[in-house]
C-alpha cells in the first residue's frame, strides 16, 4: 500500500517562495500551491515591478495560507530563501519546502516531495530535476556545481542546483544558510551532511521557458559560486 500525504500533513507544511519581478509568472504558482492545500511563505525579493501587487491579490483569495514579508531592497535568492526559513518558526509548521517562484517547479509535486518527511524515511530531501530535458548549457553548469559541491563538501549528489527542497521544522534549526545568491542550494546540501541530517532525492518535473531558461546557475553563475566556495574555506 502506498503511502499517502493527509490533509493535515499539507496543513502543516509551509512552501517558501523567494519572488524578484515575478508579476507576470507568480499568481498561477501561488494558486496551484493553494488548492493543493498548502501552506506559503512569499518573500518579496525588493522587486522593482509589481510582484507584491499581484501577491496581495492572491492572498485576498487564499488568506489563510499565503503569508507575505518583503525585503526593501534586492538581496538575492539565498538572503530571500533565508528570510523566509526564519519566518517559518512563526507558524505551527512540520515540513517546510523551498521551490521557485517563476512557474519553473511544478505544485503537481509537492506530495512526492514531502513523503519521506511525513513518512520518517529522511529528515531532508532535495527535488532532482530530469538532466535530459535540461538546456545544454544549464547541464553543463550543473554537472560542474555537482562535481565542485562533491569535491567541497564531500557530498555526492544528483543535482546540487535545485531550487525545490524540503526539510523537517526541527532538522531546519540545525543547519545555518548565509549565501546571497544561488550559492544556497550548495550550502543547503552542505549543511544538510555536515548536521548528519538524513536525506533523499526525488525526481522532480521541470517546466522550462525562456523566462525560467533565463534564470538559474549557468555557467557564469557557476563560476561565481566557485569563488564563493572557495572564499568559504578560509
Amino acid at each position: 500500500m502506498s503511502f499517502e500525504v493527509s490533509k493535515e500533513d499539507k496543513k502543516s507544511t509551509y512552501v517558501i517562495l523567494p519572488a524578484y519581478n515575478e508579476a507576470t509568472r507568480i499568481q498561477p504558482v501561488l494558486e496551484s500551491i493553494a488548492e493543493k492545500g498548502y501552506n506559503m511563505i512569499v518573500v518579496n525579493d525588493g522587486s522593482s515591478d509589481n510582484t507584491l501587487d499581484v501577491i496581495k491579490q492572491t492572498k485576498q483569495k487564499y488568506p489563510d495560507q499565503i503569508h507575505i514579508f518583503s525585503l526593501i531592497i534586492n538581496r538575492g535568492v539565498g538572503v530571500a530563501t533565508q528570510t523566509g526559513f526564519d519566518a517559518v518558526f512563526q507558524f505551527d509548521a512540520k515540513y517546510v519546502v523551498s521551490m521557485d517562484s517563476d512557474g519553473q517547479h511544478s505544485a503537481d509535486d509537492l506530495d512526492n516531495v514531502i513523503k519521506p518527511l511525513v513518512s520518517g524515511e529522511a529528515q531532508a530531501v532535495i527535488g532532482v530535476r530530469p538532466l535530459k530535458d535540461m538546456p545544454m548549457s544549464r547541464n553543463f553548469a550543473n554537472a560542474v556545481m555537482n562535481l565542485l559541491t562533491r569535491i567541497f563538501y564531500r557530498v555526492n549528489v544528483s543535482d546540487s542546483q535545485t531550487g525545490f527542497r524540503a526539510i523537517t521544522i526541527d532538522a531546519l534549526r540545525k543547519i545555518d544558510i548565509n549565501a546571497r545568491g544561488y550559492l544556497i542550494s550548495s550550502e543547503f546540501i552542505r549543511e544538510v551532511n555536515d548536521n548528519n541530517i538524513p536525506f533523499a532525492e526525488v525526481p522532480i518535473k521541470t517546466i522550462y521557458t525562456p523566462e525560467t531558461q533565463a534564470k538559474g546557475t549557468n555557467v557564469k553563475e557557476a563560476f561565481k559560486i566557485l569563488i564563493q566556495m572557495i572564499k568559504h574555506q578560509f
